[in-house]
């Protein structure tokens, strides 16, 4: 392939060898796909029971529904092609479909933290304003929120992936990673990746702290309006509206944060530890949001109630005489 005066070496594709070496590997990945599955059954029958229910179409639900829509898009962007390469023991993936699965799983990825917070600036306005909560916390507001995180996200990581078919492969072809990463993948490429290398760095950066330093300072905020009740079942009932959020928060951020400082001041590990730990930590908080924390919603337990009542009475269990 030829670009100007210089020549660019594009391979067919890349070779996925990334928990290879692990024993049991393709037993860690059916429990993976059966995390997925889960996570898909309950994400889908969230979202369309927030889609068809007229009640939910406020803002703190169409924040979980986009959290619920990143989720299943994140789980969907590795899962497949895990079980294509370590079950179906085809681990070749073609250059354009690795640069498609790269690009999805990293701008959905960065999407879940502000999808996080976005559910703690609901919370913030509840507690911290409840009387003009549904001034300033209108549908139009939330649309514009989470479209510009979309929007953000989206340029941002398509400008990081639109560097690699840029670059020459002239040696190796083999990821070790357990999907088209974006960082093993570049380490394969020839030349100088500096300002390709700088660029990741600043988005991990910027993808993590700025949406810890967003949620921090909204629970600061909601700390000092409980703690400022007078009536210590309003401080509890406050409170207990925030427990799954924070844990869900807390399942996203440690294992992120522990393996970007683990790897950033260059601590020596097995390299299987750190891929089944991004692998696992990329399907926990999908697995565990609809169930810990939307389907535990007052509101989506009642629709959910609801729906089961209309049916049995639609279709009644026989019952034998």
């Amino acid at each position: 392939m030829q670009n100007g005066n210089i020549s660019i070496i594009t391979p067919a594709g890349f070779y996925i060898v990334g928990l290879s070496s692990m024993p049991y590997s393709d037993i860690y990945v059916i429990f993976l796909t059966v995390l997925y599955v889960i996570t898909v059954m309950c994400n889908v029958f969230l979202i369309t029971i927030i889609f068809y229910d007229q009640r939910l179409h406020v803002p703190k639900f169409m924040a979980v529904a986009n959290l619920a829509v990143v989720d299943l898009v994140i789980c969907t962007s590795i899962v497949p092609s895990m079980i294509k390469t370590y079950i179906v023991r085809d681990n070749f993936v073609p250059f354009k479909l690795c640069i498609v699965q790269m690009y999805t799983y990293y701008t959905f990825l960065s999407l879940e933290p502000f999808s996080l917070c976005i559910l703690a600036y609901d919370r913030f306005i509840a507690i911290c304003f409840p009387l003009r909560q549904e001034s300033i916390n209108t549908n139009t507001r939330m649309t514009s929120i989470i479209s510009a995180f979309w929007l953000f996200c989206i340029v941002l990581v398509l400008y990081a992936v639109i560097s690699i078919p840029t670059l020459s492969f002239c040696d190796s072809l083999e990821v070790h990673s357990y999907f088209c990463d974006y960082a093993p993948v570049l380490i394969l490429a020839c030349g100088d990746m500096t300002s390709q290398w700088n660029f990741a760095t600043a988005l991990t950066v910027l993808f993590v702290t700025v949406p810890l330093i967003l949620i921090f300072l909204t629970y600061m905020c909601i700390l000092a309006v409980v703690f400022r009740m007078k009536n210590n079942q309003s401080r509890f009932k406050a409170l207990a509206t925030c427990i799954e959020h924070l844990i869900i928060v807390a399942l996203f951020f440690i294992p992120i944060v522990i393996i970007f400082c683990f790897t950033f001041f260059g601590i020596i590990w097995n390299p299987s530890v750190g891929l089944v730990s991004l692998s696992l930590s990329s399907l926990i908080t999908p697995f565990v949001n609809p169930i810990l924390y939307s389907l535990k919603t007052k509101e989506i337990r009642n629709r959910i109630h609801s729906v089961l009542t209309q049916r049995l009475s639609v279709h009644p269990l026989k019952t034998s005489h």
